[in-house]
């Protein structure tokens, strides 16, 4: 548990290694005439986290962040990450072998255009980069008069000499009372929404949702690796490893869909595309690889969004039941960690990891829990102001007097949870008070928004940040994301951003967690799930939505600047609090019944 969950990737970290690495690359990247090669942090379904046999960035430069991209040129080699990432990138690489470089500076496209020289041949593995990304990039090798070249063997794989294995985690069937409705059911509508022939679906999620299976190939969403043909008319296909599937789960499978391994996927493509199919490839997830072949055979490929993307969004009455059910379970947890959080830190001895393995054993008691959701965010003071740190031995701190901000979630059959509390250690000081109480009003906003049918995330996203835009402040993540019913803890194609176009609907589930961070001093955010509901308002000349709060947690009062709340921000968050209350106090023993009573006391 401990090993998995803070250590780093291996001995891949360490930043000597950067540089002997990077020459083998070039070495190999001459024996086959190619003058760089494209290194995404990236599997062939586009995941966000990826099995460890497809961690080779992080095997090359020696970053372990969930997203990056390196350029390798035969005089140069770039790391492009976010700003998540500046930090924890400049500490992971070796700066005489790699230039990490921000993505808000330059994209590695518009990069490679710049660098490229004149008659390159740049290397690129079809299996791990989508069809619009590799059209990005050779429109960029063209501007430098280089060439891209697709390569059937990733040169990486040959020089990882100690690669582990491809996953081949268990694939178990979904059940019903979870899923809500059956995979024939849902395959049929996938089928009857289509214009193409066929849809290919790459997006294991998406997999895992049509046909009601879940697996355990990578960490923390229980997904499996595979691919499935559906067409508009006829049985599907289910492209799994075999030695996935136990008797009983191949056999109830074998009735929805033509079992075949991946391997059997790029001959049906080519052979589709010879009878001149048209299939739509997911835009997000396929693999170029697929899209080229099937184009090449003659098939016409349309490129665009997958349909389950949105089916999947929109759960049903039994997926947000479970919702419900998780969220208690997940709360009483929550809860009796910040209670033993609150007699614990003040003592001094407390580290960011000991309260993390803390917080997972509360989880691990309640005897559902599958997997944390993702790596928990378990970060004191100037920690807490990088808004996806990941603590790691190096790194692990103790726990100070001051701020302490713990983002974690978790895994059950009957949904995901995802939450964050900010808390203090001792005397909160004046200005992370105020900082508190301006992220919290903006977080009130979203709970307590009431918007029109058709509305977007985008055209809310400013109701969370408005308070702190008022004081000058804003913070540089969406407001909230996507979430899966025991899939992904970040699913879309929902969100609350200034980017989120999609139309909120009935039904989905989203995060609600605008935060600030002040580098150096405190981070905050306070964050609870949402499910969007229809919303009756007497006189109302259109349908309107609102937000129903799914998480269950005492918000830490002793952070809050009660004088800068509007009365019906109080009300709101009184109201929370008794319901909070009304809850969990069921659920615990006397001693953390007692700190609950405090902790939503009315404020």
């Amino acid at each position: 548990m401990f090993d998995s969950h803070f250590q780093t990737f291996d001995e891949a970290t360490n930043p000597s290694l950067g540089t002997p690495r990077l020459k083998m690359l070039r070495a190999r990247l001459k024996a086959m005439k190619l003058d760089g090669f494209l290194v995404p942090r990236a599997d062939a379904h586009q995941n966000e986290y990826v099995a460890p046999c497809e961690e080779r960035l992080a095997w090359l430069a020696g970053f372990t962040g969930s997203a990056g991209f390196v350029i390798v040129l035969a005089d140069k080699a770039a790391l492009f990450v976010d700003g998540r990432y500046t930090i924890q990138a400049r500490e992971q690489v070796d700066a005489k072998a790699f230039t990490v470089v921000p993505l808000a500076e330059i994209s590695p496209s518009d990069w490679l255009a710049k660098n490229a020289k004149k008659g390159a041949r740049i290397g690129f593995d079809p299996w791990l980069h989508t069809h619009g990304q590799i059209q990005r990039f050779e429109t960029a090798a063209n501007k430098a008069g280089a060439l891209l070249v697709p390569i059937e063997e990733n040169p990486i794989d040959g020089l990882w000499s100690d690669r582990p294995a491809q996953p081949s985690g268990r694939v178990v069937l979904h059940p019903p009372k979870y899923a809500g409705e059956s995979a024939a059911k849902k395959l049929s509508r996938v089928a009857a929404s289509l214009t193409a022939d066929a849809l290919l679906v790459s997006d294991p999620h998406a997999l895992a949702w049509a046909f009601n299976l879940r697996g355990a190939d990578v960490a923390h969403t229980p997904i499996a690796l595979g691919y499935a043909l559906i067409p508009r008319k006829g049985k599907p296909r289910l492209f799994l490893e075999p030695e996935k599937l136990m008797p009983r789960t191949a056999s109830a499978l074998a009735k929805l869909a033509h079992l075949a391994p991946p391997s059997a996927l790029p001959d049906l493509l080519k052979e589709l595309g010879a009878k001149k199919q048209t299939i739509l490839f997911d835009a997000g997830a396929a693999p170029r690889r697929l899209t080229a072949l099937f184009e090449d055979a003659g098939g016409k490929a349309e490129i665009g969004t997958d349909p389950i993307a949105l089916m999947k969004a929109r759960k049903n009455a039994a997926e947000l039941a479970g919702a419900r059910a998780a969220h208690l379970r997940d709360g009483v947890a929550v809860a009796r960690f910040l209670c033993w959080f609150d007699k614990t830190a003040p003592r001094g001895r407390l580290t960011e990891i000991a309260a993390a393995q803390a917080l997972e054993t509360f989880r691990r008691e309640n005897g559902a829990l599958r997997d944390i959701s993702f790596p928990t965010i378990s970060a004191s003071n100037a920690h807490a102001a990088l808004p996806h740190y990941r603590v790691t031995e190096k790194s692990n701190a103790r726990i100070s007097k001051g701020v302490y901000l713990v983002d974690s979630g978790a895994q059950y059959l009957d949904g995901t949870t995802d939450i964050t509390r900010t808390l203090v250690v001792g005397q909160a000081s004046k200005a992370a008070r105020r900082a508190n109480t301006l992220v919290l009003k903006g977080h009130i906003a979203i709970a307590r928004a009431v918007f029109p049918n058709g509305t977007s995330g985008a055209q809310i996203d400013g109701f969370a940040r408005r308070p702190l835009w008022e004081a000058g402040f804003d913070f540089d993540h969406g407001v909230g994301h996507g979430v899966g019913s025991y899939l992904s803890v970040h699913e879309g194609p929902q969100r609350i951003s200034k980017l989120g176009g999609v139309a909120l609907e009935p039904g989905m589930i989203l995060s609600n967690e605008p935060g600030y961070y002040r580098e150096g001093a405190f981070g905050i955010r306070i964050e609870n799930l949402v499910a969007v509901e229809q919303r009756a308002i007497k006189g109302a000349e259109r349908d309107m939505l609102g937000f129903e709060t799914l998480t269950l947690v005492p918000i830490d009062q002793r952070l809050i600047e009660p004088k800068l709340l509007t009365p019906d921000e109080r009300a709101w968050l009184n109201a929370y609090h008794a319901r909070v209350r009304a809850a969990l106090a069921p659920h615990l023993d006397a001693a953390e019944r007692a700190w609950l009573t405090k902790a939503t006391k009315r404020i």
